[in-house]
């Protein structure tokens, strides 16, 4: 059997590989890079516009990144490290748009106003906090604040529609947000990609084994899902950037670092309205708190989207519990990834959740009315009749082992490395895609320091001009950055 020779293989036809494949070509076009994708074409999993939020997370809007801590108040840290990263996808969206790697900005980008709203006493004290907090930092000086019904009515007629006027609420807005098509953006990249010619596509072939050649390089048998033959490429580099299936592939690896890692699935679900009276009488994402019991990636927001160029709104998610690490996997992929190494995290990880556990299953059974009730909070006016339901995308949360060794649930993303900078896994979910250019530039700093070090920093700068500078201490640069990437991309609003 002949054995292909690639500098690069790319794991998964997502955001995160189309970003380090287009990053890569950039800092050095002669690498020979090949993206293996399981699916008969890319961005069909988590990346597909259906399948996520469509949220640039940028810590505008959710409030699960400013949590309060046991004394009461609102840290912002998290949020501010965020809406720094997401920046760096502006950036790189940016040079790419002025390269001609990827065409106008409205293909992919759209602004869209993010609005936190919240009711209550307790939770409008919160969002003023959190207001103050954050307005005060330069990332977050343009944030807007009002408990005043008729401004709200301005900034988001369908969710003040037939609202007690009596009602204690309160919003907080900035109206450079934005709606971001991930599954049109990274479409968009690996389009490309395909033009070069050190890069090949393998669509409808998955990953049967990995294992490391003593030189380092890495020997990976693909097995083709439609003729059933399988192929050998031999990479210097491997990212598995499969999404809910990068955890099972990371295992088949073997590193020592893969250890320990286990991952807990949960499914998720929309309502959609395509009414289009309805779509256009809401113009913004509007994020709320989650239910108490619920996992941060069911922060409820009624959402304005443009999904390969058509408006529709989605509220949502509504969480469920499934087995399945991809939405074309299989139920028995749960199972199958439990080592001896990583059982009692998992075991740890059960026992300490029922209450999470309940809360999912307890989404999935919920009726039609169940969830128009929800949304109903958000919008009282919603018809029933103009609302269906739609499976969202698979997301597999990490669990991994604590300082005392006990297994912990973690929301977030994560980098697994080989210590040899041969092999890279992103693990986890939010905030995802949002931030897969700092991501990915990550990879780029763990396994690639050399070349980084011999000439690709210079270039990567040329990309992403804040590289080696701090966006969250540098109030300036920040200045002349945002005004750049937001106007090249049309997401400044009258």
């Amino acid at each position: 059997m002949a054995t292909n020779k690639v500098d690069v293989l790319l794991v998964g036809g997502g955001v995160m590989s189309a970003t380090l494949g287009t990053l890569l070509n950039k800092l050095d076009p002669s690498l020979r890079l090949t993206m293996v994708e399981r699916l008969d074409h890319v961005a069909h999993e988590s990346t597909d516009g259906w399948n996520n939020a469509g949220t640039g997370h940028a810590g505008y809007c959710e409030l699960n990144y400013t949590p309060e801590n046991e004394q009461g108040d609102v840290e912002i840290n998290r949020a501010l490290t965020i809406n720094a990263n997401f920046e760096v996808s502006l950036q790189l969206w940016t040079s790419l748009v002025g390269s001609g790697d990827l065409p106008a900005p409205d293909n992919f980008i759209n602004p869209t106003p993010h609005i936190s709203f919240v009711w209550g006493e307790d939770n409008v004290t919160f969002l003023r906090q959190r207001w103050e907090k954050l307005s005060a930092h330069h990332l977050f000086k343009d944030m807007q604040y009002s408990e005043d019904h008729d401004v709200l009515r301005q900034w988001m007629p369908l969710v003040m529609e037939n609202r007690d006027p009596a009602e204690k609420i309160a919003a907080t807005r900035i109206n450079y947000g934005s709606d971001v098509d991930f599954g049109s953006l990274t479409r968009n990249l690996v389009e490309t990609l395909k033009k070069r010619e050190a890069f090949e596509l393998l669509l409808n072939h998955e990953v049967s084994e990995l294992e490391q050649n003593k030189d380092g390089n890495w020997k990976v048998r693909l097995k083709d899902r439609v003729s059933g033959k399988s192929k050998t490429i031999e990479a210097g580099f491997v990212f598995l950037g499969a999404g809910g299936g990068a955890l099972p592939l990371l295992q088949k690896s073997g590193i020592p670092e893969s250890k320990g890692y286990g991952g807990f699935p949960v499914s998720g679900q929309w309502l959609v309205c395509k009414d289009e009276a309805t779509v256009k009488r809401h113009y913004a994402k509007v994020y709320g708190k989650a239910a108490i019991g619920a996992p941060p990636m069911s922060v409820p927001h009624l959402d304005t989207r443009i999904i390969n160029g058509t408006p529709a709104l989605l509220f949502g998610p509504y969480a469920g519990f499934t087995t399945k690490f991809l939405k074309a996997g299989s139920k028995l992929d749960l199972i199958k990834s439990v080592r001896a190494n990583n059982l009692l995290p998992m075991m740890d990880v059960g026992m300490n959740n029922m209450d999470l556990t309940k809360y999912l299953i307890g989404e999935v059974l919920q009726s039609h009315e169940d969830r128009m009730k929800s949304l109903r909070e958000y919008f009282p006016g919603a018809d029933s009749g103009k609302w269906t339901l739609a499976e969202a995308g698979q997301r597999v949360q990490i669990i991994k082992k604590d300082a005392k060794g006990r297994g912990k649930l973690e929301f977030g993303t994560e980098l697994v490395a080989a210590k040899d900078g041969s092999l890279a896994a992103l693990l986890g979910a939010s905030p995802g895609a949002s931030v897969a250019a700092q991501a990915m530039i990550e990879v780029i700093e763990r396994c690639f320091k050399e070349r980084l070090e011999n000439g690709w920093k210079a270039r990567l700068q040329e990309l992403v001009p804040s590289y080696g500078e701090s966006l969250v201490n540098n109030a300036e640069l920040l200045g002349s950055i945002r005004q750049n990437t937001l106007s090249t991309l049309g997401l400044l609003r009258d």
